[in-house]
């Protein structure tokens, strides 16, 4: 068995180890020990930590019949192993493989030490194909609204208890907590600019009111990290991951995380024309029409509050977690914000206590977008 110098380093961060990982791959996959090579692949802003094993003989595993071919697979490490076995991400797994969405295939679970054994999808995320065949971008992306399109019709008629998103929804609370979040630890912490109490107020006066508007809206299923990063592209097809914090909330939420991405400049006249392949395959799907004024709205206010979530989430991980790969996405980020609040909501009070508030804000003409 052979594992990379970056793996070796970080296999005291890992569960398991050479020995652990020759006898499983022999005993579940049928693998022969001499040929596993086991890499630690860059992981998410979560706790968890990722492996890919791959069997450098040719042979092939000769076990199950699903297995005969298999490769590689992905190690998920869980942040801890959990007693009862089942966690968010498997149970929101079964419920997307068990509507024939493109999710990985689970393999094997070692409950006890908390590692999935998952399909391997590739090395190829949205991202990195639009990196490498720019030219492709509106065609890329169309096919990404599809598969939203069609994850949000069959989740959201399916969905029962045994999925955990049924039980969670993004309303007033919730969304209000997440802007909280970004105060905290963008503004305060990150910018070290405390916020007064009076400040708050105001802030929490101005916001408030997005936030209802946005929980009035019908539920409908989210993946609520729908973006470049989340989507793997294996052989022409979108694969979804990161799945695991899924909840009910607006259908605009996941379509602005797709064309309100921190990671990819789209563009406005593609991002509109998405919108508008969105709203005609949503008509189509549910024999109604859309009405497109209220739905413009709902994205532009699911815009502001999805990317201050984002930043705050970006400064967490620089300030808490030492981790600056995320700075860098903050300022385009802002630039979101920005920008849907001069186009739409100029002149109102929501526009100028955030300008007022929020650092970075009122840098009018510094995001490149």
């Amino acid at each position: 068995m052979t594992i990379s110098a970056a793996s070796k380093n970080n296999f005291p961060k890992a569960r398991f180890g050479p020995s652990y990982l020759s006898t499983t791959m022999e005993k579940i996959f049928k693998w022969s020990a001499s040929g596993i090579h086991c890499e630690r692949l860059e992981g998410d802003a979560s706790e968890r930590s990722y492996f890919r094993v791959s069997q450098k003989n040719s042979g092939g595993a000769h076990g199950m019949e699903v297995q005969k071919s298999l490769q590689s697979l992905i190690i998920m490490q869980l942040e801890k192993p959990v007693i009862e076995g089942e966690t968010d991400f498997t149970r929101v797994l079964k419920f997307l493989r068990a509507l024939d969405l493109p999710a990985p295939e689970l393999f094997y679970y070692d409950i006890p030490k908390g590692l999935l054994f998952l399909e391997d999808c590739g090395t190829m995320t949205l991202e990195d194909q639009l990196n490498a065949s720019p030219q492709s971008k509106a065609q890329l992306y169309r096919q990404a609204v599809e598969l939203l399109v069609c994850m949000q019709s069959r989740a959201t008629h399916s969905i029962d208890s045994t999925c955990p998103a049924y039980h969670r929804k993004f309303d007033v609370k919730k969304l209000m907590w997440e802007f909280n979040f970004m105060l905290d630890y963008y503004v305060d912490d990150f910018c070290d600019s405390p916020l007064e109490n009076l400040a708050r107020k105001e802030l929490s006066e101005a916001f408030t009111p997005v936030c209802e508007s946005l929980a009035a809206e019908k539920l409908c299923f989210t993946h609520r990290d729908y973006h470049s990063r989340n989507l793997m592209l294996d052989q022409g097809h979108l694969i979804l991951i990161d799945f695991q914090d899924a909840r009910m909330g607006p259908c605009q939420y996941d379509l602005v995380s797709l064309l309100k991405d921190s990671y990819v400049k789209i563009g406005d006249t593609l991002a509109e024309e998405l919108i508008d392949f969105y709203i005609q395959l949503k008509e189509k799907e549910e024999g109604q029409k859309v009405d497109r004024e209220k739905f413009g709205r709902i994205f532009d206010e699911m815009s502001i509050q999805r990317n201050l979530k984002a930043v705050g989430t970006f400064a967490y991980q620089s300030v808490k977690k030492n981790n600056n790969r995320y700075k860098d996405f903050i300022a385009p980020t802002l630039g979101y914000v920005q920008k849907t609040l001069m186009r739409q909501f100029k002149g109102t009070s929501l526009q100028k206590v955030l300008l007022k508030n929020i650092p970075g804000l009122d840098q009018e003409g510094t995001f490149d977008l």
